[in-house]
Order: C-alpha cells, then sequence, then structure tokens
C-alpha cells in the first residue's frame, strides 16, 4: 500500500469486521440463490440478489452508529445482515417459514429487524424513500442525533416519490443520506442507454443539484471509498446542515431476479442481463474480474491487515454459518392456513 491513509482512520479490526461481513453477504446470497436449484419449490415469489453490492452495504453501514435507522428497497438482504440480524431467522423467512424475521409474512423482499434499527423494505420501487424521509423528520423532532440511511436502485431515481423526498429533505434539513446504488440496469435495460427507459444524467449524482444539496459518485466496488463518502455525509446530516445523494456505482452480478416459471416448472434464476439480453459476455466477465469481496480481500492481505490463511477462514466460517441458516430454513414448519389473515388491519 503507498497511501498511507488507505484504511480511512479504521482499525484492523473494523477492516476484518468489514470483510467478514461482505463474505457473509456474499455467502448468504449464494445459498439463496442455490436454493432454487438444491430445492426447488422451497422459495416462491420473487427474489433478488445483492451479490455485487456488498462493498456498498458494508462501506455505508460502517460509517453509522448505534442508534441510526435503515430503509431499504426489495434487494435487501444484505443490510439486515451486517447489522447483526439472525440469518436463520432471515432464511425461514424468504422461505415463508413461521420462524422467520417476519414469521413468513414478508419473504425476501419485505425484510425487517427494528430492534437494530433496520426499519423495513419495499418490493415497491422507491416506496421507501419517503418512508425514510419521514423517519428522518421524527428523527429531527426527537433531537437524539439519529440519522437515517436511505438505500435504493438507479431505477428509483425516475419515480416521483423520489424528487418529492428530496426536495422535502432538503427544504428541511433532515438527518438523511440517500444512498443510490447504480447497478448498471433497470431490470434488463442498461442505466446508459439513451431511449425513454434511461435514467437521464451522467453521473445521476447530478439529480442532487435540483435539491440544494450535495451529491457525490463513489465506486461502490470499494468498501473503503463508500464509508469515506458516507461517513462525511452522515457527519453533515447529524450537523443539522441536511442531505447528501451519494451515488455508489456497482455491478450486480446475479441476474435482476428469479422467474416466475409457468405451472410444473421451478422457479430459476436466469443468466445475467448483459449475456441474455445483449449477448455481451465480455461485459459480465470483465465485471467478475472486479468482484469486491475478492478485491478487498487482496486489498487486506497486501496491506497486511489479514493472512491469506485467515481469510480462508473467515470464507469458511461463513460458508458454515450459512448451511446452518438454509437447514434451518429447511427444517421450519410453515405457518398452518388458518393464520392467513392475522396481523391484516383491514
Amino acid at each position: 500500500m503507498t497511501d498511507p491513509d488507505w484504511t480511512k482512520g479504521l482499525d484492523n479490526d473494523r477492516l476484518v469486521w468489514m470483510f467478514t461481513q461482505m463474505t457473509r453477504i456474499r455467502e448468504f446470497e449464494e445459498r439463496v440463490k442455490r436454493t432454487f436449484t438444491d430445492h426447488p419449490g422451497v422459495i416462491r415469489g420473487h427474489t433478488h440478489l445483492a451479490d455485487g453490492a456488498e462493498a456498498s452495504i458494508v462501506g455505508s453501514l460502517t460509517a453509522a452508529k448505534p442508534g441510526d435507522q435503515y430503509l431499504a428497497t426489495y434487494r435487501c438482504h444484505g443490510y439486515p445482515l451486517a447489522l447483526g440480524t439472525d440469518p436463520r431467522a432471515m432464511m425461514a423467512e424468504i422461505y415463508g417459514k413461521t420462524t422467520g424475521l417476519c414469521k413468513g409474512y414478508g419473504g425476501s423482499m419485505h425484510l425487517a429487524d427494528p430492534e437494530r434499527g433496520f426499519i423495513g423494505t419495499s418490493g415497491i420501487v422507491a416506496q421507501n424513500i419517503p418512508q425514510a424521509t419521514g423517519a428522518a423528520y421524527a428523527a429531527q423532532i426527537r433531537g437524539a442525533g439519529q440519522v437515517v440511511l436511505c438505500f435504493f436502485g438507479d431505477g428509483a431515481s425516475k419515480q416521483g416519490a423520489f424528487h418529492e423526498s428530496l426536495n422535502i429533505a432538503s427544504l428541511w434539513k433532515l438527518p438523511i443520506v440517500f444512498v443510490m446504488e447504480n447497478n448498471n440496469y433497470n431490470v434488463v435495460t442498461r442505466t446508459d442507454q439513451e431511449d425513454a427507459n434511461a435514467a437521464a444524467g451522467e453521473p445521476l449524482s447530478v439529480k442532487a443539484a435540483a435539491f440544494s444539496m450535495p451529491g457525490v459518485t463513489v465506486d461502490g466496488g470499494d468498501p473503503l471509498a463508500v464509508y469515506g463518502e458516507v461517513r462525511s455525509a452522515v457527519a453533515r446530516a447529524r450537523s443539522g446542515a441536511g442531505p447528501t445523494l451519494v451515488e455508489s456505482k456497482v455491478y450486480r452480478l446475479s441476474a435482476h431476479g428469479n422467474i416466475i416459471a409457468p405451472p410444473g416448472v421451478p422457479l430459476h434464476f436466469p443468466e445475467h442481463e448483459a449475456v441474455e439480453v445483449f449477448g455481451d459476455a465480455e461485459e459480465y466477465e470483465a465485471a467478475k474480474l472486479g468482484d469486491p469481496v475478492p478485491r478487498f480481500r487482496g486489498t487486506l492481505v497486501t496491506g497486511g491487515v489479514l493472512s491469506a490463511q485467515d481469510a480462508d477462514g473467515v470464507a469458511e466460517a461463513a460458508r458454515t454459518e450459512m448451511q446452518e441458516a438454509v437447514t434451518f430454513g429447511l427444517d421450519s414448519p410453515f405457518p398452518p392456513p388458518e393464520t392467513a389473515l392475522d396481523y391484516a388491519y383491514a
């Protein structure tokens, strides 16, 4: 390492924690994906993975403090996992079991763990942004120094909820950081396509200017770079100066989501859109070379923070932990039919 400040002021324990969480998230997502082939029919409905975004997730959360709050979109497994949520309860939730984080009522796209500040997620694009803005307003009223981190994808920047929320957050100087994880694709449409489906603006962080707030773009494959930008944004929000838009550029390594197949055909994950839709295997292979997990592993090993043997131990522990989560989920019961209307208020 030639940069003396490459650790961004983080000690070795914290750096190893970051690598551990990234590894755990990747292994969890791999296990979810493998469930479709190893245990057909166990996962029902849509599931979206965040492999490729681990550095962005962990780098952002490292900048927060106990008591802060978080909302995310439907590609949401990594956030509660890094915040300390039990992966067994998460896997059971994705499997629709009674032992799940939300007793099987939420599934993959609707995880919540309020005890850890993870208020929840939504399957509706951009819906969490006004909710997070409301949470930030409540935090401002409480006056306890809380900050809200709101995570969403690049596609959400085309929704009215995005513009309305950033506008009011800026006007009222709310303690919120908007983290846009730009994964290069709006489902199967590339973000740089010059047509009606593309999200205008390059980089997308320029949208912040319309709302008189800072906008920054960061390499979302580098957890330390993400941490540095989000740390500054969190400090600004906590000081009462208002929100920031952070565009974290990542590359989603799996397809947008699983395919809902006709009756009798198991649900499955297709190939990545770069390959299946655009026939561009070269783009996809190049993206995999920038995989943030082995990339950060190399950074820590080269920097003398972690030995290669210890890094392998982290990976092995994650595999064991997530296999236990799968086993727990599979062995857990489905909720009985008579509970279908529990917690329905209207």
